[in-house]
């Protein structure tokens, strides 16, 4: 069976359809996956065992990389395309079926909408794949020797950040001494573009409990080490995603992001909110490039509960 499965430009999103995919596979022994997907977020899918061709789309001006893509895959007769990414590629394909998804509006959950464009209820739970040398990666980014907190203080835009001080502040409380996680080390993730934001909390944290590595994995290695952790505390962002999906207890920090729609999915998360809600956090004349957190209604106190909580969560399971 020859699949194509065209996914999402963005690592947090990628990651959502990642149980899309291994249910497919799943309900077609043999399938021959092609897979196309945003050049940042391919490498979610670097270990995924039906795949046989993974195609990086890098958008081009008047929408020309769906011309590349297009070229790459006409010669194919499809047995199934599914496009979650709404194009019409997907009928410009012989194909014996397909499956394109079309937004539907409201409330759902991402992962729910396009689940249900591909039948699938309940949705099918984020599935990433690592093999054993991502594994020894982690390893030796993470060493045994005690829990580790996971911080991801980095996000696609400045709204959706939230302070690098309150990150060191939440550090400090969750690690010290008769806190729930006395004595942890404290890895700080990020991608390598993102150090200037990450820097101000690695500065925070004291040299012999941080661990920096920022810009030091690839997405799989980062999915291996994060499962390592303890607790997982990040902004919405592909890394909370990651976590979530490894099975860490994951606490998701959302403002100007709707958890409704991109909350974190897996057996052990949270998701904590702004004290100002979604609808009133913009104020007039926001700017998305140019002006700054929009995170700051977030107290230390209520993130920390969160965490807390969901730390008593998991060790009572």
């Amino acid at each position: 069976m020859n699949l194509l499965f065209i996914t999402a430009s963005r690592i947090g999103d990628a990651v959502l359809t990642t149980g899309l995919l291994d249910r497919l596979v799943a309900e077609n022994p043999g399938a021959r996956v092609t897979l196309a997907c945003g050049a940042i977020a391919i490498g979610i899918f670097d270990a995924a065992p039906a795949v046989v061709r993974r195609i990086p789309l890098v958008k081009q001006p008047f929408a020309r990389h769906w011309l590349g893509l297009w070229r790459r895959v006409a010669g194919t007769r499809w047995d199934l395309v599914v496009d979650l990414r709404g194009s019409l590629l997907a009928y410009l394909l012989a194909a014996r079926r397909r499956r394109v998804y079309r937004s539907e509006g409201g409330d759902s959950h991402r992962l729910a909408a396009l689940a249900r464009r591909l039948g699938f209820d309940p949705p099918p739970p984020p599935r990433l794949w690592t093999t054993a040398a991502h594994a020894a990666a982690a390893a030796a980014l993470i060493p045994a020797g005690g829990p580790v907190l996971a911080l991801a203080p980095t996000a696609n835009w400045a709204g959706k950040i939230w302070p690098a001080a309150r990150f060191v502040a939440l550090a400090e409380r969750l690690t010290g001494p008769g806190a729930a996680l006395a004595g942890a080390r404290i890895a700080v993730f990020g991608a390598a573009a993102e150090r200037a934001i990450a820097a101000p909390v690695l500065a925070g944290i004291a040299p012999a409990r941080r661990l920096d590595l920022v810009g030091r994995t690839d997405l799989p290695t980062a999915a291996a080490t994060l499962a390592r952790a303890a607790l997982f505390v990040g902004n919405d962002s592909g890394l909370m995603h990651i976590a979530a999906a490894t099975g860490v207890p994951t606490v998701g920090l959302f403002g100007p992001s709707r958890p409704e729609h991109y909350g974190p999915v897996g057996p052990r998360t949270a998701v904590v909110r702004t004290a100002i809600p979604y609808d009133k956090l913009f104020p007039p004349g926001y700017d998305h490039g140019t002006t700054g957190t929009l995170m700051e209604s977030l107290s230390v106190a209520a993130v920390e509960r969160a965490a807390v909580a969901l730390l008593g969560t998991a060790a009572a399971a």
